[in-house]
C-alpha cells in the first residue's frame, strides 16, 4: 500500500513542478552519488521537475549535508530513536520521497516503511523487504541465483569447507554473509589461512561464506537496473567494466556489454524488485558469474547519470509521479575518479554540530583540477 502524498510536490507558473526529498547516509559514497543525481536532473535541457534535497547523516562532517539544500544530522540507524526522527523530518519538512543513502539504514527504514509512508504520506524508494533481505545475505543471493538457473559463483558455507577445498582448491574467497564494501573479505591459499579468516568474521559477529576464487584476470563488471513499482517491467539497464580500488570503482569503462546486462535484467525481475538494482558479476570463459546483488542505489548512479540513465529520476519518477518510463541507450564512456574537497566555514561546522542542522550554508568546492 503506498500511502505518499503528491499534494506535497508544488508547481510554479511554467508549470516547473518542485519536490523536496530527503537522501540518507549522506557522508557516504552512495548516499553522495544519489544527491549528484538529483543534481544531474535538476540542470538537464527542459526539465519541469526539480529536486530540493535534504541531506541526513548522523554526522556533521559530512560533505553531502553542506552540498544541498538542507542538512540535518539524524541518530544512528540502529538507534531506538531513528525512525522516529526520520518521521519528525519527513513531517516538519513536508518530504515527498526517501532515497536512502547507507546499507546500514535499507533493513531499518524497509521494516518501517509501511508505518512511515502512513504517518507522513512520504514514500520511502527502496525495494521490497524480502528483497533486501536475500540480497544482503550473500548465501540467500547464491542460494536464489542457483534455484532460479541464474549466472552464479560456487559457494559453501564454514561446515562444508573440506569438500569445497577438494572441489575447488586454492586459493578461496572468504567474505561475511552480510557485510558490504570489502569489509573483513580475504584471499585464503592455505587451511590455515582460511580458518583464520573464517575465525575473523566469526569475532565481529558476522558469518562467513566461502566462494571460489576468480582472479584478477577476469573482467568485472556493475550493471545498474531500474524495475517499474509493480516489478514488471526494466525501465533501464546499464552497464560497465570496472577496476576496483579499495572495494569502489575507480576506473568504469561504460559500453554495451549485452550478454551481461541481460543476465542482470533477468536477475532484478525474478528477485522482485521494485526499485534500483545493482549486480556485479565476472566474465568468466566468456561467461558471466554473478557473485552479488545490492537492492539500492548504487556508488556508481552519478556515473551512469552522465551516460543518460539517471537511476534516482527514473525511480522517483516512476513511483510518485507514476510516469511510464523506458531508456533504451546511453552513452559510452569511460570515467576516472579522483578525490575532491568540500570546504565550509569553521564556524559553520561548529554550528552544525551543535544544531544538528544546515541551512544556507555557504560551502565551496574549489575549481583547480
Amino acid at each position: 500500500m503506498i500511502y505518499v502524498s503528491t499534494d506535497k510536490i508544488r508547481s510554479n507558473d511554467r508549470n516547473v513542478k518542485r519536490a523536496k526529498v530527503l537522501v540518507t547516509g549522506s557522508g557516504s559514497i552512495v548516499g553522495q552519488g544519489i544527491i549528484k543525481s538529483l543534481k544531474l536532473a535538476n540542470i538537464k535541457k527542459n526539465s519541469v521537475l526539480k529536486y530540493e534535497i535534504v541531506a541526513a547523516d548522523m554526522s556533521a562532517l559530512s560533505a553531502g549535508i553542506y552540498r544541498s539544500d538542507f542538512g540535518t544530522l539524524v541518530p544512528p540507524a540502529s538507534s531506538g530513536n531513528y525512525i522516529e526522527f526520520i518521521e519528525r523530518i519527513c513531517k516538519e519538512l513536508g518530504i515527498t520521497a526517501i532515497f536512502v543513502g547507507s546499507d546500514l539504514e535499507l533493513l531499518p527504514l524497509a521494516h518501517a516503511r509501511d508505518k512511515i509512508e502512513k504517518e507522513t504520506g512520504t514514500l520511502i524508494l527502496t525495494n521490497p523487504i524480502e528483497v533486501i533481505s536475500t540480497c544482503k545475505d550473500k548465501w540467500k543471493t547464491f542460494e536464489f541465483l542457483k534455484d532460479n538457473n541464474l549466472p552464479y559463483v560456487e559457494s559453501a558455507l564454514p561446515e562444508n569447507k573440506e569438500g569445497f577445498i577438494r572441489d575447488f582448491g586454492f586459493p578461496i574467497f572468504v567474505k561475511p554473509r552480510e557485510g558490504y564494501g570489502s569489509l573483513y573479505c580475504y584471499i585464503t591459499n592455505s587451511t590455515e589461512e582460511l580458518d583464520s579468516a573464517i575465525l575473523t568474521i566469526e569475532k565481529v559477529g558476522w558469518h562467513p561464506v566461502l566462494q571460489e576464487y576468480l582472479d584478477g584476470q577476469n573482467p568485472e563488471f556493475t550493471s545498474g537496473i531500474t524495475v517499474n513499482k509493480i516489478g514488471k517491467k526494466v525501465m533501464s539497464s546499464i552497464a560497465m567494466r570496472r577496476i576496483i580500488k579499495n572495494g569502489q570503482t575507480y576506473k568504469a569503462f561504460i559500453d554495451e556489454y549485452r550478454d551481461v546486462r541481460k543476465s542482470a535484467e533477468e536477475v532484478a525481475l525474478k528477485l522482485g524488485g521494485t526499485s534500483a538494482i545493482n549486480v556485479q558479476a565476472k566474465l568468466v570463459n566468456d561467461k558471466t558469474k554473478i557473485f552479488e546483488i545490492n537492492p539500492r542505489f548504487s556508488a556508481t548512479s552519478p556515473i551512469r547519470a552522465v551516460a543518460g540513465i539517471n537511476e534516482p529520476d527514473i525511480i522517483f519518477r516512476n513511483n510518485v509521479l507514476d510516469e511510464q518510463i523506458e531508456v533504451e541507450s546511453y552513452q559510452k564512456l569511460v570515467c576516472m575518479r579522483y578525490w575532491n574537497e568540500v570546504y565550509v566555514p569553521y564556524s559553520t561546522y561548529e554550528m552544525t554540530h551543535k544544531t544538528g542542522k544546515a541551512e544556507n550554508v555557504n560551502s565551496f568546492i574549489v575549481d583547480y583540477f
